[in-house]
């Protein structure tokens, strides 16, 4: 479990393709200071389990799977990741609950900068959209923000100077992929009414009303 609240940018050292994954080898800095086999990690949001550490860098095999469903499949050898460490019990919840499980990618669609704050629209599938509201939570390459517009297949977010210096979407530009979960309660919010009115459709503000969630 994590909180979205990045710890350190990380620097891609080693790529190593296998028959069914592909072994990372991320240098983390400072972070490798008690990391053994077996932690847990989020690399860009994405959870991954330690396998092997060599003074700062640390090792991870990625699945196919995991390749398949995040923008990992993108990354090269010298390329900044966001990195955090799996949350313990009784740290300060900074974020928001992060479970590491990417539910897709989206693009960056629109940046546009003013003083102190700079706008950020994604493009992305109507599946995830629907789960997706005005003020709510989502984790962007691990980074827990806070939803401004929802629009359709697009969302926004805004920046401050701090997380644009400290994070990847400081230099990720338009085009660009990244990764997204959802913010799990809004997932299971979802699930529950849609069950309940056994439809797959986007949530109404009826539904919610009578399940007792508005």
């Amino acid at each position: 479990m994590f909180t979205g609240i990045i710890e350190h940018l990380g620097k891609i050292e080693k790529m190593q393709k296998k028959p069914d994954s592909m072994a990372i080898a991320v240098n983390i800095g400072s972070l490798c200071e008690g990391v053994k086999n077996g932690d847990s990690i989020a690399v860009n949001g994405i959870c991954l389990t330690v396998t092997s550490l060599k003074d700062q860098v640390v090792t991870f095999d990625v699945l196919t799977e995991t390749l398949s469903r995040t923008s990992l499949k993108g990354v090269k050898v010298s390329d900044k990741v966001n990195i955090e460490r799996a949350l313990k019990v009784g740290d300060r919840m900074g974020g928001h609950f992060v479970t590491g499980h990417i539910d897709g990618t989206a693009v960056i669609d629109k940046k546009t900068s003013m003083p102190g704050q700079t706008t950020v629209w994604f493009k992305l599938n109507g599946k995830l959209a629907d789960m997706m509201i005005e003020k709510g939570s989502v984790a962007i390459d691990g980074i827990s923000l806070t939803l401004v517009d929802v629009v359709n297949n697009a969302f926004s977010v805004a920046l401050i100077p701090f997380t644009l210096t400290e994070t990847t979407l400081g230099f990720k530009d338009v085009g660009a992929t990244v990764n997204i979960e959802i913010d799990m309660i809004g997932k299971w919010v979802k699930k529950l009414v849609c069950s309940e009115y056994s439809t797959k459709t986007a949530i109404t503000k009826e539904m919610l009303i009578d399940q007792g969630f508005a």
